[in-house]
């Protein structure tokens, strides 16, 4: 049995828990996040805390207690504090700017990318160079880092493109002449 599973999701006042079958909805200050989980878990609101037991004693079941639970926990931060994740642009003539409900990209291609902003994200750029990707749903928010990311990973040599904050970079030597 999952050690995690087992403890009770407590939901605070500022934030409103409602189950629907197997979707939980969390609301908050930060906003609202709604998931919907697998039927090997079953779902409980008692007072002011979710429980999450495994229904029979399948692995997957008591597998996914944990799971859920983490997920429920994460929904309920989320509501009351919010997910961020901080991105650097590194590159000569590397910038982005906040374009309405798109993100513009310059990252040395011919063209500028532009990202469609999700509804739930909250995207800020300052200096040109430096991305702030916030929301309430920590899978989304990281989800949109990873995205922006992958239109120009780092490149070993120079450092160059689209790095998260605090990302250990492997840097390799150049071409050595004789």
């Amino acid at each position: 049995m999952s050690r995690i599973g087992k403890l009770p999701v407590i939901v605070p006042e500022k934030v409103k828990a409602s189950i629907e079958g197997q979707t939980v909805k969390v609301e908050g200050p930060k906003g609202k996040v709604e998931k919907t989980f697998d039927h090997s878990v079953k779902l409980s609101l008692e007072e002011s805390s979710i429980l999450v037991t495994p229904v029979g004693g399948a692995t997957l079941a008591r597998a996914m207690q944990g799971t859920a639970r983490s997920i429920i926990n994460g929904m309920v931060f989320g509501a009351l504090n919010g997910y961020s994740k901080d991105l650097e642009i590194q590159g000569v003539g590397f910038r982005a700017t906040v374009n309405g409900k798109a993100l513009d990209l310059n990252l040395g291609y011919s063209h500028p990318i532009k990202y469609p902003i999700p509804d739930s994200i909250n995207i800020t750029v300052a200096e040109n160079t430096k991305i702030k990707v916030e929301g309430v749903d920590k899978q989304l928010v990281g989800q949109v880092a990873a995205d922006i990311k992958h239109f120009y990973p780092v490149e070993p040599y120079k450092g160059k493109g689209v790095r998260i904050v605090g990302e250990f970079v492997r840097r390799k030597e150049g071409k050595k002449t004789a």
